[in-house]
């Protein structure tokens, strides 16, 4: 990691690792990202757009215009990552541009995503918000009804274009309220674009949720029964303040079991409650976490069935940008390793082995970013609360830096 970079890291990660500090600027960045005041817009105020920037912005996002972003896509990829997943920030609002002109809802979703597109390359995951797509999209999804029209024209239109690029798709989760017709919809995108052995389309599943190992499973039953590949983005959840209690479980101990043991059952191929006379469906898993307790299990696991010659699947990880760095950076050192020592000629035994690893950016103006920065913090509370370990690595590390720099042992 470049020394600037790991200096900002270690700045960022000291406030998150402090509770005191957290309990003071959460809720001022909370007034400020959802502030209507002109004065507290940090894309209409130079000098908090400034202040925002320096501080959080850059440390969390990759730009706001196509050059900006492109240079952290190339930084990342030299980094040592395997690609990136870009998503725009942009949400709808109901209090923007005309009033119940959905066509230009529409089209300006799609726009933003065509501009994501344009800022990656094959191999990469494109992000994507069904809910930004407008009002006629928000009340379909609410009210568990076929996509309209004009949206699922724009939606097919931007899945062959990604596909053309070879740029695969996520579709993000949101609220309870909606996510049983993002489901819906998805089932639909999977069965279209994820044929002869090809992932191209996955959907996101929260461990939170009670319901989730019983949803996974009648998606995983359908993919037997038709014969496509099940994309799995496996998330412990991102709504946790707006959901309804009880659809989530009782303890931060039971989520952590949950994804786990998700992740287990998947990896093993032993999901209970398939059809054990079908062949076993494809599954194809982007472990989406900032827990290292689950990113190392996963890893020993598949591993270990790689090493003793057994069937396993696809499997990826994904961390946010500016979060888990210190985790994305010892997923990268696992791929350094083993490619020590083997020339020109890497073993096949080596190549299985290697995490295939992703940094997850994010792309828009600075008040739509905060946004969404602003729930990336709420969610990954967990792994904030144990961000103290991070800020003592990259301690040593800018402390080993300096010493090489002045010749001390």
């Amino acid at each position: 990691m470049p020394t600037h970079l790991l200096l900002r890291s270690y700045f960022i990660t000291s406030i998150l690792s402090s509770p005191r500090l957290l309990k003071i600027s959460m809720p001022l960045l909370n007034i400020i990202a959802n502030s209507p005041s002109r004065f507290l817009n940090p894309d209409k105020n130079p000098l908090i757009g400034l202040l925002i920037r320096k501080i959080i912005y850059e440390h969390f996002v990759s730009g706001d215009c196509e050059a900006t972003v492109k240079k952290t896509v190339t930084q990342m990829k030299q980094v040592g990552y395997q690609g990136v997943i870009l998503g725009y920030a942009k949400e709808f609002a109901a209090d923007e541009g005309e009033v119940g002109n959905d066509e230009l809802d529409v089209r300006r979703w799609k726009d933003g995503y065509e501009k994501t597109m344009d800022m990656i390359g094959p191999g990469d995951f494109m992000a994507v918000k069904l809910s930004g797509a407008g009002a006629s999209t928000l009340s379909a999804l609410a009210n568990k009804q076929p996509p309209p029209p004009q949206t699922w024209k724009e939606m097919l239109s931007l899945c062959h274009t990604a596909k053309a690029k070879n740029i695969r798709v996520w579709i993000d989760a949101e609220q309870q309220d909606l996510q049983p017709t993002i489901d819906e919809w998805t089932l639909i995108l999977m069965r279209d674009f994820n044929s002869n052995g090809q992932t191209f389309m996955y959907n996101t599943f929260q461990a939170y949720l009670k319901s989730t190992p019983g949803n996974i499973l009648k998606y995983l039953k359908i993919a037997q029964d038709e014969g496509w590949v099940m994309g799995i983005k496996l998330v412990r959840g991102a709504y946790i303040a707006t959901e309804k209690r009880e659809l989530i479980h009782d303890t931060l101990e039971e989520t952590h079991q949950a994804y786990d043991g998700i992740v287990e059952k998947l990896l093993k191929q032993e999901y209970p409650g398939l059809d054990q006379t079908k062949p076993y469906p494809e599954v194809a898993l982007m472990l989406a976490s900032h827990n290292e307790t689950s990113i190392k299990s996963a890893y020993a696991i598949q591993k270990s069935l790689i090493e003793q010659g057994k069937r396993t699947i696809k499997l990826e990880y994904g961390q946010l940008q500016g979060m888990a760095d210190e985790i994305s950076c010892g997923l990268l050192q696992l791929c350094e390793r083993g490619e020590k020592g083997l020339g020109e000629k890497r073993s096949e035994m080596e190549e299985k082995l290697r995490p295939r690893a992703f940094k997850c950016l994010t792309w828009g103006s600075t008040q739509e970013c905060l946004q969404f920065l602003l729930r990336r913090v709420k969610e990954n509370g967990d792994a904030v609360s144990r961000t103290g370990v991070w800020v003592v690595g990259f301690r040593k590390e800018i402390w080993r830096r300096l010493k090489m720099n002045f010749g001390v042992n």
